[in-house]
């Protein structure tokens, strides 16, 4: 899979976050469900759906279409020249209408076809609603006419479509166009596991989107949205079933808490679900340097492999090591071992080998813990202090595994996550981000973090004292 999205605020993204496979097919989209912005208009949902940085969006009936039509509703009643205004939006903010609904489909062919020649018009791929049961072989009939999914939605109990088992049997027997909108949060609201859920309906290959949610607690329906990750609605173990189902659809972020400042904890719920795709990628990983280092940057005759693959500077060794190929986005794992009082480090996204002191990102290697500040074994040098003490004894291997994802660098040592940073805060030259983040010190760089490349050259340190690597492999994001 691929991942191609940052959070909020990096404009040089392109804006989507998607799981693809090793032959860069698109299978996941992460955006927003607009109803998650209904204090806002529709223009300013699609505004804030960009600032996180994603390129798709689900609207819903009865938004108002933006401050200049107060008028207007986003639906399929809006008139032709209003519908071209919406458009014209989605294109200059590049953000495409994947899906419509909650909405209505009565057993009326003529109230349905407005909602399908509306979706038609907008390049909608699928409806949402919750369609009356004596409804469905008129909704069959018009998918395969206009090659349009309709995804039944979820609301909580009493609604109708609360019990997936409920779902399948109005699915059975028609076309594979019609499926599951899953609604995470409103089946925990229900007392409904969601994992077994999307077993169930994955199983009958019924699920085509999602509003997917994480809550503060299960089988309560006053529960509400927090950061995907850190409620109980298992988002990991779901995303690794739809993994192994080899799901393909949108993901619609629908959170419905803290509504006029939500931003900050969506951001969270697209970092989660990012790093997750990421580590569920099915792009292989590949040693970093080949055996006879054909493949690298250093000084001739400077470092070396042992028969049991531990890379070290030689005798006469001395300077970095870096790679010939260039990595943006990435997860990169290794081992290192360091003896007593040794220094080195890692070097990510060198754009520059001629300034790279300037221009790389330094991941800390140190024997001890007590260096100076920002300069602890797991620290983003002179930046950011791992949240942790995870080193193991000098002499001992430990295990690094680095993720960059545009604007984010996650750090794991020897099981632990110790790095959580967002470039993006970083808008000074030689400053860190005021308290809490970085504690507001000054650092050595030139340049804004915010500002260096995104893509570059990775380095192995040598600081004149050993250094020993191994399993060095690597896998591409880009």
């Amino acid at each position: 899979m691929k991942v191609m999205v940052g959070i909020l605020g990096f404009a040089l993204c392109i804006c989507c976050l998607s799981k693809a496979n090793a032959a860069g097919e698109e299978s996941w989209k992460l955006g927003m469900q607009a109803y998650s912005f209904n204090r806002f208009t529709f223009f300013e949902a699609v505004d804030k759906n960009k600032a996180l940085e994603m390129k798709y969006i689900e609207c819903y009936p009865g938004q108002t279409l933006s401050k200049e039509k107060p008028g207007v509703k986003m639906d399929h009643n809006m008139s032709s020249a209003d519908r071209k205004l919406a458009l014209q939006k989605l294109q200059d903010s590049g953000v495409k209408l994947m899906n419509y609904g909650v909405v209505g489909l009565p057993n009326n062919e003529a109230e349905c076809r407005k909602v399908f020649d509306f979706a038609k018009e907008m390049g909608i791929e699928t409806i949402v609603s919750e369609p009356p049961e004596d409804a469905f072989d008129l909704i069959d009939r018009l998918c395969e006419e206009y090659k349009i999914n309709v995804a039944i939605h979820n609301h909580p109990k009493p609604s109708h479509y609360w019990n997936p088992d409920t779902v399948l049997k109005v699915c059975k027997g028609h076309s594979k166009r019609i499926g599951a909108c899953a609604d995470t949060g409103h089946w925990m609201r229900s007392g409904v596991d969601p994992l077994e859920a999307i077993k169930k309906l994955g199983a009958a290959k019924r699920i085509i989107s999602f509003h997917f949610k994480d809550l503060n607690e299960f089988g309560n329906p006053g529960a509400h949205d927090v950061p995907w990750g850190t409620g109980k609605g298992q988002v990991r173990a779901i995303l690794t079933e739809l993994d192994r189902q080899k799901f393909k659809g949108v993901f619609s972020i629908e959170y419905e808490h803290n509504w006029l400042n939500s931003m900050p904890e969506i951001s969270k719920c697209v970092a989660f679900f990012r790093k997750t795709a990421a580590e569920l990628s099915d792009v292989k990983f590949k040693r970093v340097f080949k055996k006879n280092l054909s493949n690298a940057i250093m000084e001739a005759g400077s470092w070396a492999f042992d028969a049991d693959g531990v890379l070290s500077p030689t005798p006469k060794g001395h300077g970095t090591i870096w790679t010939e190929d260039r990595y943006g986005n990435f997860i990169l794992e290794l081992d290192f071992k360091v003896p007593e009082k040794g220094n080195s480090g890692v070097f990510i996204r060198g754009a520059d080998l001629k300034n790279w002191i300037h221009t790389t990102i330094e991941i800390q290697i140190h024997a001890t813990t007590d260096g100076a500040k920002h300069g602890q074994c797991g620290a983003v040098y002179d930046c950011l202090s791992p949240s942790k003490d995870a080193t193991k004894k000098p002499g001992e291997w430990n295990h690094y595994i680095i993720t960059c994802l545009d604007n984010k660098i996650y750090i794991n040592l020897n099981g632990e996550d110790i790095i959580d940073m967002d470039l993006n805060l970083w808008t000074e030259a030689g400053k860190n981000p005021d308290p809490p983040v970085a504690a507001g010190t000054r650092n050595k760089f030139r340049y804004a973090y915010k500002d260096m490349a995104r893509e570059g050259h990775i380095g192995f340190q040598y600081h004149g004292n050993m250094i020993w690597f191994r399993n060095l492999k690597i896998k591409s994001l880009d």
